[in-house]
């Protein structure tokens, strides 16, 4: 054996050591007051309730966490000695699975009334003895077996020997199961379930074959189809028109001279920061029976104001507003990385901007193209709080789901049925975006100098995004002009007497003897949900685009299921989500219902899918021998990930962090269930003043986080940075609009 054989493992010996520090230092289980308020320590630590595994023993307490100690010191002892490779390898594996299955095995197995199967009751015997949710050093010592876990199959071969992207891969895939797969099999198996406990499939094919679900009498009569059909096809045109204005709104913005460009980005990205229903409300106010436009028109013509709006061309106009800036932030990031030499050289092969654009740009872009669609279907399709406002007679299956849970049925099985089909239009949409993309290449970005400037676009094309990217701005300034106008307003569509009362009610500020108080009743909803929202967006972002960095970079077994997995959470309704966590995270051995980590949680794996999709659209534009160099030349995976790739995709983390923030300053339907009077939000907030027809004040707060969170765009902009790539900039001469044809 070699001097460099005997040399302690230091990755496998630094998680085998943090394994055992969980074990012997930190509370086992998880304290009311939570961790982090550190009052634990200084209330008779490690003799209370706070004491860790080890304690627990000595007092002759929970005997059955000892194994987990055993395996740790097993694999301490293991990267010491250091044998061959092969031989570490396999012993690091055994033991990081070993101590990952024995801990979640004795978590689920034994709970608050001791043992959860009864056949362990039979077995063993009844037990005094109980056990609570896994608290942070349990939390500590799991995460360190599944990275002895990683380990022990880097030193295997797997992944190149790479402990970079073999921890990465585990941890993802970790976490994608404990707070994807787990949730969603409890929501999954409900259908199954008869009602005297046991299981059986005619329940789940009799709620299945519902008529109001699949029904078709729309075709042959005025009445509405089934839910089913109605959110199919609403998805649908919400996919390809939200594309479609995204792709408007970027090449307006990256390729024609257009003055006042910030003004348009800014303007296309205020939708997606608007807390829900407000936009619903604006267009009642504006197209409603007695809406603004609606009486002008029906005044100037002589016609009967009617409802139009409410059904499917009213929810189609708020998804539109509420989902395109989603396309928008995954194209202009495509758009921008297409390389000016691939157009230059076909011009200068003679070939015309429009013959340039069809044949060299519009393939490039197929990436961008396919994700912003998949996106804003699965958008239109989890959406509840459009329907809820403005669907009227029109159901689609995420509303149908809601009132499910919510409403006077309070029938889970059914509603998990209607998520099943829900996911199945998304599983078909996945895989004909897949069918779509093909195996063509979509590099753009290499190693090789890059100089040119963007053609500007042909007029034929210029001229009608130019149009709609003007029209659709016009509309949405009316839209949110409302809902200013109507947070000064005393009693909106009775009383339109301007007034600060509703500010003043929900962000009043006073000093008195003990200096500032705020005085407001939104203040404590306002200030959880910006400290959740912090935390929330980085974390998001990191997760979502190492995810797209081990989809696009890396090949390993089952890479389609995994990435297929990594949607889940934004294919499924928020309000399915927020059930599904409290049925998997309210009792142990992950206790997390009532606590922030829950909501920070949800927003995480809800809003991780974008990020995934923006980064491997950008990922799929960049060369691979970037990355190949830069290991040639020595440095490891982390290094380049960090120093090459990560500046290169800067405008897909900039949209995951957006994305991320808004998302979880303005989401209502994942968390309605999750919050607490401790932990209340900003959405839940509004709703309850929506259900009390305090419309001024939900207004008014929707217009205070609009702020918020555009001082919040302005801060990521700032901090991220933009990509650079050694391009002459656009010229902003207005006469130069558009190329030839």
């Amino acid at each position: 054996m070699t001097a460099q054989q005997h040399r302690p493992d230091r990755q496998a010996l630094g998680a085998a050591v943090w394994a055992l520090v969980g074990i012997a230092l930190l509370p086992w289980y998880a304290i009311e007051d939570g961790f982090w308020a550190m009052k634990w320590l200084f209330g008779g630590y490690p003799f209370t309730d706070s004491q860790p595994a080890l304690f627990h023993w000595l007092k002759g307490d929970k005997l059955w966490l000892m194994p987990a100690a055993l395996i740790g010191l097993a694999a301490l002892c293991a990267s010491l000695w250091r044998p061959s490779d092969a031989r570490l390898g396999r012993w690091l594996t055994a033991f990081g699975a070993l101590g990952m299955a024995y801990l979640l095995a004795q978590g689920f197995l034994f709970g608050l009334q001791g043992w959860n199967a009864a056949w362990l009751s039979a077995w063993l015997g009844e037990s005094e003895q109980r056990q609570f949710g896994m608290g942070c050093g349990a939390l500590l010592t799991g995460v360190s077996f599944l990275f002895l876990l990683t380990r022990g199959m880097a030193l295997r071969g797997l992944v190149g020997g790479d402990a970079f992207i073999a921890g990465s891969l585990g941890l993802v895939i970790a976490l994608t199961l404990l707070f994807i797969g787990l949730p969603l099999v409890q929501m999954l198996v409900l259908p199954f379930k008869t009602e005297t406990g046991g299981w059986s499939l005619a329940p789940f094919f009799e709620r299945l074959g519902d008529h109001k679900i699949w029904r078709l009498s729309c075709l042959s009569t005025g009445s509405n189809c089934g839910a089913a059909w109605n959110t199919l096809v609403l998805g649908v045109v919400v996919g390809f028109l939200s594309t479609l204005l995204g792709l408007a709104f970027a090449l307006v913005l990256t390729r024609t001279g257009v003055r006042f460009r910030g003004f348009f980005k800014s303007l296309s990205l205020l939708p997606i920061i608007t807390p829900p229903f407000v936009i619903g409300l604006s267009i009642i106010l504006l197209f409603g029976l007695s809406g603004n436009v609606t009486q002008f028109v029906a005044g100037q013509l002589g016609l009967e104001p009617t409802r139009w709006v409410y059904g499917f061309t009213g929810v189609l106009i708020a998804q539109l507003l509420s989902f395109t800036p989603i396309a928008f932030l995954v194209l202009i990031g495509v758009v921008e990385a297409i390389s000016p030499s691939l157009e230059e050289a076909a011009q200068t092969l003679n070939a015309n901007a429009w013959q340039t654009f069809r044949t060299v740009t519009w393939p490039l872009m197929r990436p961008g193209l396919a994700n912003a669609f998949l996106l804003g279907f699965i958008e239109s399709m989890a959406d509840f709080g459009n329907p809820l406002v403005l669907g009227g007679n029109f159901n689609v299956l995420s509303t149908e789901i809601f009132f499910s849970v919510v409403g006077s049925q309070n029938d889970q099985s059914r509603a998990a049925v209607l998520a099943i089909i829900l996911l199945a239009f998304t599983i078909t949409a996945f895989y004909l975006q897949q069918r779509w993309l093909g195996r063509r290449s979509y590099t753009s970005v290499s190693g090789k100098g890059d100089g040119g400037m963007h053609p500007l676009l042909p007029r034929r094309i210029a001229v009608p995004a130019l149009l709609i990217t003007t029209l659709w701005s016009l509309f949405t300034v009316a839209v949110y002009l409302m809902i200013v106008y109507g947070s000064f307003v005393k009693l909106w569509g009775r009383d339109y007497t301007l007034t600060f009362k509703h500010y003043i009610t929900t962000f009043a500020v006073a000093f008195g003897d003990f200096g500032l108080r705020w005085q407001g009743s939104a203040w404590n909803s306002f200030w959880t949900t910006l400290q959740i929202a912090t935390i929330s967006a980085p974390l998001t972002a990191a997760i979502g685009l190492i995810t797209a960095w081990l989809l696009v970079r890396q090949n390993f077994r089952g890479k389609q299921l995994f990435e297929f997995g990594t949607m889940m959470s934004f294919a499924i309704p928020g309000t399915i989500i927020g059930v599904s966590y409290i049925i998997a995270f309210n009792v142990p051995p992950i206790e997390l219902t009532g606590t922030a980590a829950i909501l920070v949680i949800c927003f995480v794996f809800r809003n991780m899918p974008v990020g995934v999709r923006s980064g491997i659209a950008s990922l799929s534009q960049i060369d691979k021998s970037l990355d190949e160099a830069s290991l040639t030349l020595g440095a490891s995976s982390w290094t380049t990930f960090r120093r090459i790739t990560l500046p290169l995709i800067r405008p897909a983390i900039l949209s995951a962090l957006v994305y991320s923030f808004v998302r979880s300053m303005t989401a209502i339907s994942a968390v309605i269930f999750l919050v607490s009077a401790q932990h209340d939000l900003a959405t839940s907030y509004i709703i309850g003043r929506v259900e009390n027809n305090e419309y001024g004040v939900a207004i008014a707060y929707a217009t205070v986080l609009i702020v918020v969170m555009l001082a919040a765009i302005a801060f990521f902009q700032w901090l991220v940075g933009s990509r650079r790539l050694g391009r002459r900039g656009m010229p902003q001469d207005s006469s130069m609009l558009a190329g030839g044809a």
